[in-house]
């Protein structure tokens, strides 16, 4: 009999884990869209008269961060909107392009696409090889081009990175995390992509696995190793919630290695996110 209350217990406690994860995942996601929308429109705005900027640029992708910031753009400074689709037609997906063209096509927002594999091609010539530098090398490619552009025309660039990514250090540093202003960079992926529904973003590029394509098959979660469910979860409990990883892992019901992942991933990366560090400075 005490072996079977015992039982009971156990069967109990995980299924209030389960729905305890799931109403975190609940709170992430239950956000006043509208609202958050009006304060973007209204910074992207502010921004541009208080910088004596013609307007704002950013790199399309076709993924749902970069769909968000154009779709923000486009109902509040359309004409003021430069977007740059920059695949790798070595390693960038045929259809990555093709939505991200879709998205200019239902925005009506200025484009221009501009094929980066030559560049990228130009400088294997003198450099020795290395896969994953090659993949940064992209993104930093693509950040020289927009501030190319944004120097050309007077224009601010727009930054992709959402907090998730930006609080595990998932970007490049001095590639897509180079910008002037980052609008969605306080709202998780979870909400990003509730405010992607609210906005009107095709419902495929809300749904498709995140990836910055900086080499063939390149999946977020794949090299991470974790779900963007269960990241924002131990996110949300480190940064709003202030909880331990012990009390993050029983409420959540997530293995401890991976909430020490994600714990450990934000400590590596604190360099990503800090000016650059100064000697003999307090």
């Amino acid at each position: 009999m005490k072996t079977k209350k015992i039982a009971t217990i156990f069967i109990l406690t995980l299924n209030e884990r389960t729905l305890l994860n799931q109403e975190i995942i609940d709170k992430i996601k239950n956000q006043d869209y509208s609202v958050i929308t009006e304060k973007l429109e209204k910074f992207l705005v502010e921004k541009i008269r208080e910088n004596n900027s013609n307007g704002v640029i950013l790199g399309l992708s076709g993924g749902v961060d970069s769909a968000v910031l154009a779709y923000l753009c486009k109902r509040v400074i359309k004409e003021k909107t430069l977007a740059i689709i920059m695949p790798d037609t070595e390693i960038t997906p045929k259809s990555e392009t093709e939505d991200a063209l879709k998205m200019i096509a239902l925005t009506g927002i200025e484009y221009k696409l501009i094929d980066i594999k030559p560049i990228i091609g130009e400088y294997s010539k003198y450099l020795e090889p290395n896969d994953w530098a090659k993949g940064n090398l992209r993104a930093r490619v693509r950040a020289n081009i927009l501030y190319y552009y944004a120097n050309a025309k007077n224009y601010l660039v727009l930054g992709s990175s959402d907090k998730s990514e930006y609080l595990i250090g998932y970007f490049t540093k001095f590639g897509d995390g180079a910008s002037d202003l980052v609008p969605i960079i306080s709202l998780y992926k979870l909400q990003v992509r509730e405010i992607a529904k609210f906005l009107g973003v095709p419902q495929n590029v809300i749904d498709k696995k995140s990836s910055p394509h900086l080499w063939k098959e390149h999946i977020a979660e794949k090299e991470i190793g974790v779900s963007y469910e269960e990241i924002d979860s131990i996110l949300y409990c480190m940064f709003e919630k202030k909880m331990l990883i012990k009390d993050i892992v029983n409420l959540l019901n997530i293995e401890k290695t991976i909430v020490e992942k994600i714990n450990q991933l934000y400590i590596n990366s604190q360099h990503k996110r800090i000016p650059q560090e100064k000697p003999l400075e307090d």
